[in-house]
């Protein structure tokens, strides 16, 4: 038998470990996820379905902004993830999405050559997108472009090894990634912005469970062969 998801975060908040989630404000236990690295331990909020991922950045766009009256803000969204959507949509003054492939958007654009003027926005958000891109570099520059004086962008990655690996081809085992972003990609963003901050998992509040527990030692594998293995 298959539970509502409401009806599993209600008996999840009386089992196991408690971890608070700071998108939809749920608190108990999370699940655990399969993936192809095996069982992940303690990633899903049962309540919204936000990853481990998605709360580090709802914590960071919320230590970033603290101080900001977004109402007053543009956000410009690529690749909305719907529980994003739904909260930047209330809290920003002007809020639009924009996807290549995604039906629904406001803007079908491609984010290696965007149509909209300079400085047209206050924040861009686009989470686990570049690995996805050819010419990250060009789409880096377009989105330093598009931003108003004193903008922000919000652009976190998959890290993959210690070292960015570019792969010679999209892998379709992995969404289509052109590469494995490492440890370093982020020295990138310091051609095309003022100033680049970087948020891990011990720098913010332990009680939302930021951090991936799986078992990484088994890359490479058949079907991910350029990753490297992790500990």
């Amino acid at each position: 038998m298959r539970l509502s998801r409401r009806l599993l975060s209600t008996f999840l908040q009386f089992w196991g470990p408690k971890w608070s989630c700071p998108i939809c404000y749920y608190r108990g236990a999370f699940l655990s996820v399969r993936r192809v690295t095996g069982r992940r331990r303690f990633a899903k909020c049962p309540a919204c379905g936000a990853l481990e991922r998605h709360r580090i950045q709802a914590v960071v766009v919320g230590e970033v902004l603290k101080s900001r009256d977004l109402t007053s803000l543009s956000l410009l969204h690529f690749a909305p993830e719907p529980f994003f959507r739904d909260r930047f949509r209330k809290d920003f003054g002007t809020y639009e999405t924009a996807d290549l492939f995604m039906h629904g958007v406001d803007h079908t654009v491609d984010i290696q050559d965007l149509p909209f003027d300079d400085g047209s926005y206050d924040v861009v958000y686009a989470s686990h997108v570049l690995e996805h891109i050819p010419d990250d570099r060009r789409a880096l520059a377009e989105i330093s472009r598009i931003l108003r004086p004193g903008g922000f962008a919000f652009l976190p990655v998959p890290l993959l090894g210690p070292a960015t690996v570019e792969y010679p081809e999209p892998n379709p085992f992995e969404e289509h990634h052109v590469r494995a972003p490492g440890y370093d990609y982020y020295d990138r963003y310091e051609d095309y912005f003022d100033e680049v901050v970087r948020y891990g998992s011990d720098d913010l509040p332990a009680e939302h469970q930021l951090w991936v527990h799986e078992d990484r030692s088994k890359w490479p594998t058949e079907k991910c062969p350029l990753r490297v293995p992790m500990t």
